[in-house]
């Protein structure tokens, strides 16, 4: 078991919305030595900035977490930057740690690395068995070309690069601009919009058929600190709640807890993205103990109060 307290960790994407929420809940199992390398002072894609970041850090473990990501419109708008700027942070970042020997790398996949017809629930043996979903197969390839690459470094070197893949993330502190969000920050953003300025439509994407699952990101920082203590193993592991939910119910629960009293206009040209998620999460209980504790309504609840408070809100 990897003792926290004893490790100078980085974290990539540490100041972001999962980020914030896993330093906090690293220092609450013990952990007191936390690196953020920011965007502002290196960029990841960049193997030479990648290096002065080890040069300045001197970590003993890396979480990375960072990653150029958006919901379904911003991977049709950003598909070769999304493949590079993934791939290429991943690559310089795992390829650093093995030169410098790393005792622990922990990459932080994404459930878009799936196929799009995978059956659920989604296992992870399923990874290879077809082609992901077209709006964000370029995203999902690049991060899982990753998993590949520590598979192989740990055969070769020995490299100890773990890989988890979280499903669609909620919770408050979410990036909630329309043109980059996912689908629960975007609504909850809509909808208190139109209750506050009693507007009589949303719009809402595609025809409510798909269906998504949802982790509280509390329950994923969690998740990520379970397998830093107890997980070596270099097989992918799901990170998810377990439960799905059609699209069409999920707008429902958000226009009656935002209070909106107006009509849904269904946008039918606009893609549903991949028809079903939902993960198969026994490999987390087993390897390292993992089962999300947070009901999905009342994570909905905290999400839209916190947004509320927002100055984008008025």
């Amino acid at each position: 078991m990897l003792d926290l307290s004893r490790e100078r960790i980085a974290i990539t994407g540490g100041d972001g919305f999962l980020g914030r929420h896993l330093q906090a809940r690293l220092r609450g199992a013990g952990a007191n030595d936390l690196h953020i390398p920011l965007i502002s002072r290196y960029d990841l894609t960049d193997a030479n900035q990648v290096a002065r970041m080890y040069d300045d850090l001197s970590p003993t473990v890396v979480v990375h977490l960072a990653a150029e990501v958006g919901g379904i419109g911003a991977n049709r708008a950003n598909p070769g930057r999304f493949f590079y700027a993934n791939l290429a942070m991943g690559l310089h970042l795992i390829e650093q740690g093995r030169r410098r020997g790393l005792r622990k790398f922990l990459q932080v996949g994404t459930v878009c690395a799936y196929p799009k017809l995978t059956p659920v629930p989604f296992r992870e043996e399923d990874l290879w068995n077809g082609y992901p979903e077209e709006t964000n197969a370029p995203y999902g390839i690049a991060k899982k070309a990753l998993l590949v690459m520590l598979q192989a470094y740990r055969r070769q070197y020995g490299f100890n690069g773990i890989y988890l893949l979280p499903v669609n993330l909620y919770g408050p502190g979410d990036n909630f601009d329309l043109a980059t969000s996912h689908v629960i920050p975007a609504l909850v953003r809509k909808f208190l919009h139109a209750a506050g300025h009693n507007l009589p439509t949303v719009e809402v994407w595609g025809t409510g058929a798909a269906s998504r699952e949802f982790l509280y990101v509390e329950d994923c920082a969690e998740a990520l600190t379970a397998a830093l203590e107890r997980y070596d193993g270099p097989e992918p592991v799901n990170v998810g709640a377990g439960r799905e939910i059609l699209i069409r119910d999920l707008v429902e629960k958000v226009r009656d807890l935002t209070g909106f009293g107006g009509q849904i206009v269904w946008d039918r040209s606009k893609p549903d993205g991949q028809p079903r998620r939902c993960l198969d999460t026994s490999r987390a209980r087993e390897y390292f103990g993992f089962t999300a504790q947070t009901d999905f309504d009342e994570g909905l609840r905290r999400t839209i109060e916190w947004a509320r408070n927002q100055p984008w809100t008025v």
